[in-house]
């Protein structure tokens, strides 16, 4: 069974700082372009961040661009999101899932990612 296992998610304040992990399970993840999402309740799933496995290039949404930032390491088949300057709005379950009709992402288009995880909960929160 292909899925991700998301982790590294919790509370944290406004101002601070998390980094969620995402490692790919009965696959290999070198091959592919991984986006990270987020689903606030009562909100559609929103595309976030995502890393081409072509040239390692990487996409930001704007409500997240300058503060949150995406990686890669192909031998632990993992991708990570580290995330600064953490507001309430970022509250949220975070998901990452690749992408299997593109190696390189210019933007996120949900219905081309699969093998999602469960997910992981981010609270900003004072």
């Amino acid at each position: 069974q292909v899925h991700f296992v998301e982790s590294g998610g919790g509370l944290a304040q406004p101002g601070g700082s998390l980094r969620l992990s995402c490692i790919a399970s009965g696959f290999r993840l070198n091959y592919y372009a991984i986006g990270w999402f987020r689903q606030a309740p009562g909100k559609e799933r929103e595309g976030i961040s995502g890393i081409s496995s072509s040239d390692g290039s990487t996409y930001y949404a704007d409500s997240v661009k300058g503060r949150f930032t995406i990686s890669r390491d192909n031998a632990l088949n993992t991708v990570y999101l580290q995330m600064n300057s953490l507001k309430p709005e970022d509250t949220a379950v975070y998901y990452c899932a690749a992408n299997l009709m593109r190696t390189r992402i210019t933007e996120m288009r949900t219905h081309e990612f699969d093998y999602w995880g469960q997910g992981t909960q981010v609270t900003v929160s004072s």
